[in-house]
């Protein structure tokens, strides 16, 4: 049978305290036990559908948590207060002293920066692959290796990450395969393919109204419970908390997000055409032209279509900011940075999200100081919008 993400999440059945139709929201830091000796046993992990206090756990994180790891089939999950904290969180947790990493070089720029500048406070090493070449993470990998790290599709440049292959590498040699899904959410299961552990940035497509910042993990039940073990959990003893409102604002637009997905990946679809017939170099992993088109083909759910990322290359920064600025004014949409909003959002990548990676990284990963990237929005008729864009390309005489 096939892995239904979106029918998994509505098949959930989350009465609020009184049977709302949405779950209650738990507006409180502490919770009232009627007997002492619930609140010792609670401190020593055994719960028994008692809460404690919210940096702890929460009931509305729990929906929230429940729904993610639904979406994913993992057995459980945990919210953060950043896409940040979810992955520094999952790193730390499978990470001690000494120990060494292999990552995707083309990565979000704030992981990047965590990796290589931040992890050597605990001697902890990186070494960064090109994770289309399974040799040479293969080669990368030491006896002290305990992760591979990557992106199911890379930021900014829209590599496809072939998970099963990795997770048969990542078995072998024992190590776990920890993956960020923040651009594919629906679209690629991780878990599914042999991940450990998935994490993302909700800020992004989960949420998708761009009023919040948040993050998850998503794994087995005895990771996310190493989590939050009050001695060595993470999650516990780092507190990125996710406060219970956003928790349940997010848990609100997760219910939507099978219908956004699908919109996204088809205005993302009609733009890669119509730059492909003015002659752009462009990259979107829905076009045959794309490097792993096939392979996103094979681990994607086809539902929901090759996602609303695309970016385009001009070459130049001078020239990106130009059309940047223009776009903005014409009303194509905002020059800004994240994705997944509802309007069409795009940032020059080397020179905003991917600014902590060094000039000398970004060329050896391939990135174009004028590459453009897009987050297509929601936008009703595509032709419109796309007609906007064109008429910016013309006026400065790119195409």
């Amino acid at each position: 049978m096939k892995f239904d993400p979106a029918s998994n999440i509505q098949d959930l059945l989350q009465f609020g305290e009184f049977g709302d139709v949405n779950p209650s929201i738990t507006d409180s830091a502490t919770y009232t036990f009627m007997e002492a000796k619930t609140m010792v046993d609670t401190f020593h992990g055994d719960q028994q559908g008692c809460f404690l206090y919210s940096r702890h756990w929460n009931p509305s994180n729990k929906y929230l948590a429940d729904a993610l790891a639904a979406m994913e089939g993992t057995e459980a999950a945990w919210v953060t207060a950043s896409g940040m904290g979810a992955i520094t969180s999952a790193i730390l947790q499978l990470c001690s002293t000494g120990d060494h990493i292999v990552s995707s070089i083309t990565t979000y720029g704030g992981t990047f920066a965590f990796m290589a500048n931040y992890l050597r406070k605990f001697k902890i090493e990186v070494t960064f692959v090109d994770i289309t070449n399974l040799e040479q993470v293969e080669k990368a990998i030491r006896p002290n290796t305990t992760m591979i790290y990557t992106e199911s599709m890379t930021n900014p440049l829209l590599q496809i990450s072939d998970l099963p292959a990795l997770a048969e590498i990542s078995r072998r040699h024992k190590v776990k395969l920890l993956v960020d899904n923040t651009f594919t959410p629906m679209m690629i299961a991780p878990a599914k393919l042999g991940a450990d552990v998935v994490v993302y940035s909700m800020t992004k497509f989960i949420n998708g109204k761009n009023d919040c910042v948040a993050g998850a993990i998503c794994g087995t039940e005895e990771f996310i419970a190493s989590l939050a073990d009050v001695n060595t959990g993470t999650a516990m003893l780092l507190g990125p908390v996710l406060d219970p409102m956003r928790s349940s604002s997010i848990h609100k637009n997760l219910h939507t997000l099978h219908i956004r997905m699908k919109q996204h990946s088809h205005n993302a679809m009609f733009l890669a055409s119509k730059f492909k017939e003015v002659g752009l170099k462009f990259l979107y992993p829905g076009m045959p032209e794309h490097p792993q088109h096939e392979l996103m083909k094979e681990l994607m759910n086809p539902d929901f279509g090759f996602g609303g990322m695309i970016a385009i290359d001009l070459e130049t920064s001078e020239r990106a900011s130009q059309l940047m600025e223009m776009m903005q004014k014409e009303g194509v949409g905002y020059l800004a940075v994240s994705l997944g909003y509802f309007k069409t959002l795009f940032s020059n990548s080397g020179k905003s999200t991917s600014s902590e990676v060094p000039d000398d990284v970004q060329k050896k990963m391939g990135l174009s100081e004028g590459l453009i990237r897009f987050s297509v929005g929601l936008d009703h008729d595509i032709e419109r919008t796309w007609q906007k864009i064109k008429h910016c390309l013309e006026t400065l005489n790119i195409i």
